[in-house]
């Protein structure tokens, strides 16, 4: 049996496999989508903790990661700038305690709260309304097949290569007529 990651690859085989990941969102832009787990706005995230009690920012990050059940957890690179243009803006103030930086909304953060915070979705979607939407995470999918060629281009027979890349390339061409509305093969009987 020939062990299909050493040496060249035949045209059988999708090259795409070859290719090295860019970076963590693999360089295609933003992230994300409407199938995904869902991700707050950190700006009113933030605002409305603040309008319940002052907060430093890893207790802001905190108390985004709980009342989203730790489906949301907003990096300290999304927090602390949101918390800088805030203050900028002049809707909050922050002082040091502590060695820490207490954040807590001025009156005209109150005020901008009260004013627009009803247009604001939700940035804290309950568990229970959560798990009633389907969640589908296409990502990660992507990643469990991705895996699975990965390893018959690793120890498959030759014939195992050839069907995978047949049946990887008849899926992307699916999943493009999916997207461009094309009917499925059970539809156009």
């Amino acid at each position: 049996m020939r062990r299909h990651h050493d040496g060249p690859r035949g045209p059988e085989f999708p090259e795409a496999l070859d290719r090295p990941r860019r970076g963590r969102g693999g360089g295609r832009g933003r992230r994300g989508g409407p199938h995904r787990a869902p991700r707050g706005d950190v700006r009113a995230a933030v605002l409305l903790l603040l309008a319940e009690e002052p907060m430093h920012g890893y207790q802001l990050m905190q108390t985004i990661a709980e009342r989203t059940g730790g489906r949301w957890s907003p990096s300290p690179g999304a927090v602390y700038p949101t918390l800088s243009q805030l203050e900028d803006e002049g809707l909050v103030s922050s002082e040091k305690t502590g060695g820490r930086k207490l954040v807590s909304l001025t009156e005209e953060g109150r005020s901008h709260v009260e004013e627009h915070s009803s247009s604001w979705p939700d940035p804290f979607p309950s568990a229970a309304q959560s798990a009633d939407e389907e969640m589908i995470d296409l990502r990660e999918l992507g990643h469990g097949l991705l895996g699975a060629a990965r390893e018959v281009a690793r120890s498959g027979t030759d014939e195992q290569v050839r069907e995978v890349a047949r049946l990887l390339e008849e899926t992307r061409r699916r999943i493009y007529g999916i997207l461009a509305g094309e009917p499925r093969a059970d539809e156009e009987r």
